[in-house]
């Protein structure tokens, strides 16, 4: 569990953060939604030590992440799992190198054993026989699979992922959003997502945190989003226009209204 109290963050006179508090649950897919400039991308670099916060607490499993000295927190980073926007693979190492860049950096593991590691988290994100192949021989998603595959290499407690959809067709992102769920889930990890992608928060989101102008807007899970009230939300996930007809059927699905079969059919209309 990671829990931050109100938290401020300022660059010059401008105000990023404002008094945010929330609680990222164990074992769940965390999501921090909102527009660009909400805040979200300052908020999840401050939770990790990328950015200090001006006013504020953030613990990690009620360990003082605010008060920690640098030795400390070096340890508690050999927990944490990163997945960057654009993978941030290393264009010069092999599918392998970049997996076992972070062993060779917090281990002292003989390279049997680093190699062993590299090939259970390959298998676990499927994928095999790529242990060779450089970035440039990728696919998009096969480049998030083996970022997702370096990011848990150290078997982390927890697990931060920046736009893990960005640049993906939407079928490989439902892959991609499968695959952090069930990581998720196996080793009960603290997972916290930014995203925009609509489709992670509904079928993902089980802890969402909404941000607006810097500050909290909005807080609930996937189903209670859909019934919720707050019009810059809404306006926010329903978008579009597809986007509110999709809301309108899960509402009344909801209610009993219609079953799953035909709300699948009158969306596919």
């Amino acid at each position: 569990m990671i829990e931050f109290k109100n938290i401020k963050k300022s660059f010059g006179d401008k105000i990023v953060l404002n008094d945010v508090s929330h609680v990222m649950e164990t074992g769940q897919c965390n999501l921090i939604i909102g527009t660009s400039g909400s805040g979200k991308t300052v908020l999840q670099k401050c939770l990790v030590g990328l950015f200090e916060p001006d006013e504020g607490e953030i613990t990690y499993d009620g360990r003082s992440f605010t008060d920690m000295t640098g030795e400390e927190r070096k340890e508690l980073r050999q927990q944490i799992g990163m997945l960057f926007q654009g993978s941030a693979l290393f264009d010069s190492m092999t599918v392998q190198q970049n997996i076992m860049f972070p062993l060779d950096m917090f281990t002292k593991q003989n390279f049997p054993d680093k190699l062993k590691r590299v090939n259970e988290v390959l298998a676990r994100v499927n994928l095999v026989d790529v242990n060779k192949k450089y970035p440039a021989e990728l696919s998009g998603g096969m480049k998030k699979r083996v970022g997702i595959a370096r990011a848990i290499v150290l078997n982390p407690k927890y697990l931060f992922c920046d736009e893990p959809n960005s640049g993906l067709d939407p079928q490989t992102s439902m892959v991609i959003d499968k695959l952090i769920y069930d990581i998720t889930k196996e080793f009960n990890m603290t997972t916290v997502i930014n995203t925009h992608d609509m489709n992670s928060v509904m079928e993902i989101g089980e802890n969402i945190l909404y941000m607006y102008e810097g500050r909290k807007e909005w807080s609930g899970n996937n189903k209670e989003i859909i019934f919720s009230k707050n019009q810059r939300l809404n306006s926010f996930i329903f978008a579009s226009e597809f986007l509110q007809d999709a809301k309108d059927m899960r509402m009344l699905e909801a209610k009993g209204k219609i079953d799953n079969d035909r709300n699948m059919d009158e969306l596919l209309k």
